[in-house]
């Protein structure tokens, strides 16, 4: 279910805009297959608007997962719109990430792939703005 949520999240983000353009739409399509959803399933989603929630007990690693993925498509149509900023500081907080972790993102997330080191790296700077 936890993957689902976050596939809506990502599609209220791209939406913002009012388009989900095609970078953005492989993204999410690539979210999906990362967790085990196939594109049949995820593409119905970008044709709706969903309600905004966040599954309760996520693990801190999914919580950063939700948050990363979610900066990381609203800075790969190389456009960011205050809506899509006010949007996923709205979903950071509701994580559990006090505000001030959307700074430390917007500085060190890439649209681009990032190795695995980088992400480990961003996940263990972001994790002191995790309230719990």
């Amino acid at each position: 279910m936890s993957a689902i949520a976050q596939m809506k999240l990502l599609v209220n983000l791209a939406q913002i805009d009012g388009r989900v353009g095609d970078r953005e739409k492989n993204y999410i399509v690539n979210i999906g297959r990362a967790n085990g959803i196939y594109p049949d399933e995820v593409m119905p989603l970008l044709e709706q608007k969903h309600d905004l929630i966040i599954p309760a007990n996520l693990s801190r690693d999914k919580k950063f997962d939700y948050i990363f993925s979610l900066v990381q498509l609203m800075k790969i149509d190389e456009r960011m719109y205050r809506e899509e900023i006010i949007f996923c500081s709205q979903i950071a907080t509701k994580l559990g990430y006090d505000q001030q972790v959307m700074f430390e993102l917007m500085l060190h997330v890439r649209a681009a792939a990032m190795s695995g080191v980088e992400i480990e790296l961003l996940k263990s700077v972001t994790a002191k703005y995790l309230k719990e």
